[in-house]
This record gives structure tokens, C-alpha cells and sequence, in this order.
């Protein structure tokens, strides 16, 4: 998100992103606890208007899932520009690598945004809506390249496993901080395409009957 800049621009001072948003708003999740911490408390930590705050995000709720959702958007845009002789789970596999940015370094960071997630209620009843879009950019690719609506079983199916093993990398790569992310993620979409290789598996099932 943009403003256009003027001689007597108010509100958000040169620097201020969703990126520094989110840093701030997560520190004081931490220190003072999400309930505990207003859009207002953010957006003082921030040196910036409460109006301000809300250009980026709806609720405070959202400051948590913004890399969540640009990687979303990144995969969907990766997966618009691929080329068809792609196979699709390769396809899949290099978007979801490409848009990854996590380092070792990050581990500290994400693990205290997972605790927050898993530990308050209203995190984690967000947390649908936004795995939910993950799920919707991949489905919708794979319907297209298989001639499917999106939501036909076997792109259901692609989207919900490689968000599930895109998690349980993610997860095992939190816990062992030992390499980039991308290392877990690779292993894990490999074996998930393997197990979805036979090409008998894109055939919508049949109503009972016929």
C-alpha cells in the first residue's frame, strides 16, 4: 500500500509500513498481552494516527497474518506467470519455495507469533480465514491446469495436503532452527507429490449409480 506524497503529508511518517507495524504490534503482544494491547498502543509505539493503523489493517488481529498473506498473494502471482509444461506439482513446489523468506535467524520471531496464534482464541479462530485463502490459491491452479472447477475433489485435495505438509514443515523447521525453511519445505512437497503421481487420481468420482 502506496500514499501519495505532499508537501503537508499527516499521519504516517516516512518509514512506517505494514512490515513496522507488525514488529511493534508483536513486541507488545508479547510484553503486555494481545487483549491487554490497543490499535491505540500500536499506533503511539509506531509514531502514528490511529487512522493510520487502519489503512494497513482491519483489526489488530490482522497485524499477525501480514507475511502470512503476502506470501498468499506471491504464490498466487507465481503460479499466474507459470508456464503449462510445468508439471503442476513441480509448479506448486517452486512458487511455494520462492515466495519463502525464512531464515534461521527468524526463528525467534515467528515462534513467539505461532504462540500467540495458539494460545489466544481469537487468533486462532482468524487463523481459518487466511490458511483458508493459502488453500484457494493453490486449488485454483490446479482446477485450471486440470480442466476442473476449483472446487472439485482433486484440487481440494492438492490444496488442503500442501497447505498441511507446507504446516508440518514449517512446524519441524521452528523446532530445529538448523537450516532455511525452504530445506523442509522442499523434502516435504517432494513426498506429498509422490503420493498423488498416479494420474488416474484427477478423475472426478463418479455419482452413485452411474
Amino acid at each position: 500500500m502506496t500514499e501519495r506524497t505532499t508537501g503537508n503529508r499527516r499521519g504516517r511518517p516516512p518509514g512506517t509500513s505494514a512490515r513496522a507495524l507488525e514488529v511493534i504490534a508483536l513486541r507488545l503482544f508479547t510484553e503486555r498481552g494481545f487483549h491487554e494491547t490497543t490499535v491505540d498502543d500500536i499506533a503511539s509505539a509506531a509514531g502514528v494516527s490511529r487512522r493510520t493503523f487502519f489503512r494497513y489493517y482491519e483489526s489488530k488481529a490482522d497485524v499477525l497474518w501480514n507475511e502470512f498473506d503476502s506470501e498468499v498473494e506471491t504464490i498466487r502471482k507465481l503460479l499466474a506467470g507459470t508456464s503449462d509444461a510445468l508439471p503442476v506439482f513441480d509448479a506448486v513446489r517452486e512458487a511455494v519455495l520462492a515466495a519463502n523468506h525464512y531464515h534461521a535467524s527468524d526463528v525467534p520471531e515467528l515462534r513467539m507469533r505461532m504462540q500467540l496464534i495458539n494460545t489466544v482464541t481469537e487468533l486462532g479462530a482468524s487463523a481459518a480465514i487466511h490458511y483458508d485463502a493459502w488453500e484457494r490459491a493453490v486449488s485454483a491452479y490446479v482446477g485450471r491446469r486440470i480442466g476442473q472447477p476449483a472446487d472439485s475433489l482433486y484440487p481440494l485435495a492438492v490444496g488442503r495436503v500442501v497447505l498441511a505438509a507446507c504446516r508440518a514443515a514449517y512446524e519441524r523447521w521452528s523446532a530445529r532452527a538448523d537450516a532455511d525453511l525452504t530445506v523442509y519445505l522442499d523434502a516435504s512437497l517432494r513426498a506429498v507429490a509422490s503420493g498423488f503421481a498416479d494420474p488416474s487420481l484427477t478423475a472426478e468420482p463418479a455419482p452413485a449409480g452411474e
